[in-house]
């Protein structure tokens, strides 16, 4: 076995539901299976069942965080109806501005015009307003940014037009980056018919020629970084009748994308590039040289749901057959992982 090492991976874009719904991910297990997925650093999103909204729940979240975490972890902060005036104060402790402008988990859902103009209008400049937006919305986004000349960062975008809607975008001068999930890139639409409420999320999976558009923006720079947009639920939540949106994604992401290193869909450069190296750029995350991981390249295993690290228990690539595979990873020149086993004590990891 040759073992090849890559820089640790950063995330910035997960959901790991403490506090409010620590039954389906708490900081422990979330950075356990970020552990387990290459990640060094990951950045939480708002949009908990208590959502961060607040500076005191911001103080809150970091305090419970620095308990249990294993890796490096930092905060968004959320917008709600009339929380602009925290802005300035939140965002020399948060990495961006998340605005949830289409319907998905948790309460922070902003349709009203005026509240939208006043979260663009009152977010510094030199930080990220990262938008939930789907279609039409989109557009709408766009126009704030550049009507208020702010940073726009796309999360999990997913179809061909809305790619389309960024390059028009940039063109035009706005300042506007973007992010795709590896599930967009492995499943489409036809994939529901099997997986059913397992399939369910927000954006929902798109069409066969999205996809091709997705990897060709992938390669082309066209779309900044990979984010997992991981996101938790139980198996019984997405049995129900009305299944929450969203599926876990850290211990997946790694293997998936070597997968398409061996397949020849991207390059080893490429990779280190959406999935570490530009993250760290965009965000202004420090890349220690003294954290990385080591993966065989070379070796075929299959998925298997007891192995994950995450409460959650379940992915939609249960059983696929990948090839790459991750053995270690060290932080701050510590293993902290090897073999599929968590070497790390709970809170040894940083807070960002």
């Amino acid at each position: 076995m040759k073992l090849l090492r890559l820089p640790g991976l950063i995330d910035c874009h997960v959901h790991l539901r403490e506090p409010g719904a620590i039954y389906k991910e708490d900081f422990y297990s979330g950075t356990s299976a970020a552990l387990a997925g290459g990640y060094v650093k990951v950045i939480d999103m708002p949009n908990n069942s208590q959502p961060t909204t607040s500076l005191t729940a911001l103080a809150e979240k970091r305090r419970l965080a620095a308990k249990k975490i294993v890796c490096d972890v930092g905060f968004h902060f959320g917008a709600d109806q009339n929380n602009w005036g925290s802005h300035k104060k939140a965002s020399k402790k948060t990495y961006g501005l998340k605005i949830f402008m289409n319907q998905t988990t948790g309460p922070l859902l902003i349709e009203n015009l005026e509240v939208l103009r006043n979260h663009f209008r009152f977010w510094p400049k030199e930080k990220p307003i990262m938008v939930h937006a789907e279609d039409s919305t989109l557009a709408k986004a766009i126009t704030f940014a550049w009507l208020y000349q702010k940073w726009l960062h796309v999360c999990h975008l997913n179809q061909a037009s809305e790619l389309e809607l960024v390059k028009q975008a940039r063109k035009r001068g706005v300042r506007i980056t973007c992010e795709t999930a590896p599930h967009y890139l492995f499943l489409t639409n036809k994939d529901e018919k099997s997986l059913g409420n397992f399939a369910k999320m927000r954006p929902p999976l798109a069409t066969k020629k999205d996809q091709q558009a997705l990897w060709q923006a992938v390669n082309d720079g066209t779309i900044d970084i990979l984010a997992t947009d991981h996101a938790p639920h139980t198996v019984e939540e997405k049995k129900s009748k009305e299944p929450p949106n969203g599926i876990p994604g850290l211990e997946t992401a790694l293997p998936l994308m070597l997968t398409a290193v061996n397949k020849k869909k991207l390059s080893l450069k490429r990779l280190k590039e959406l999935m570490c190296y530009k993250p760290a750029e965009l965000f202004g995350i420090k890349i220690d040289k003294n954290s990385w991981i080591e993966v065989d390249l070379t070796r075929s295993w299959r998925l298997k749901i007891k192995a994950l690290k995450t409460k959650c228990g379940w992915s939609p690539f249960a059983g696929w057959l990948m090839k790459g595979k991750l053995i270690s990873v060290f932080i701050r020149g510590k293993k902290v992982f090897e073999n599929g086993q968590i070497l790390a004590k709970k809170g040894s990891g940083k807070l960002l």
